[in-house]
C-alpha cells in the first residue's frame, strides 16, 4: 500500500506501507492491503503506520480525512506532525489540536462531514462505471 498524508500546502508524507492505524469517531482501526476501499473522518489523535522497511512510526493528526482507494490511502488534515517519541506526539495533540474553540470545532466538523460526504459519491460513481 501507499500512504499520502496531505496539508494544505503540501504533501507531507508519501511512503510504501504495510499497516495503517488511525482512530475515528467510533473507536480505532487498522487497514491492511486487502481492506475494502474505505472513507472515514478522523478525529485528532496518533496515526501509527508500518513501512515496508523498519520499524513503526507515528504521527499525530488533527483530524482529517481517511480516504483509502485500491492500494493508496489518502489522508488529507490541517496539521501533523511526525515523531517517534509518543509523549511528544500527545503532548501536541493535547496542547495544540484539542485547544480550538467551539466555533472552530463546528466548522471544522461541517466541512470535513461535507468532505466525506462528497468523496463517498464519487465512489459511488464509480462502482456504478464498472457494473453499470
Amino acid at each position: 500500500m501507499k500512504l499520502n498524508v496531505l496539508l494544505p500546502t503540501k504533501v507531507f508524507l508519501e511512503e510504501p506501507v504495510s499497516k495503517v492505524i488511525a482512530e475515528a469517531r467510533n473507536g480505532s482501526f487498522c487497514l491492511l492491503p486487502r481492506h475494502v476501499d474505505f472513507v472515514t473522518i478522523l478525529v485528532p489523535g496518533i496515526l501509527t503506520y508500518f513501512p515496508l522497511e523498519g520499524e513503526e512510526r507515528y504521527l499525530a493528526l488533527n483530524g482529517g480525512t481517511l480516504v483509502k482507494c485500491g492500494s493508496t490511502i489518502h489522508i488529507s488534515t490541517a496539521k501533523a506532525v511526525q515523531s517517534m517519541e509518543l509523549e511528544t506526539l500527545q503532548k501536541t495533540i493535547d496542547e495544540e489540536f484539542l485547544q480550538e474553540s467551539d466555533h472552530e470545532k463546528k466548522a471544522r466538523s461541517a466541512l470535513l462531514k461535507l468532505e466525506a460526504n462528497m468523496i463517498q459519491g464519487f465512489l459511488g460513481m464509480e462502482r456504478l462505471k464498472r457494473h453499470g
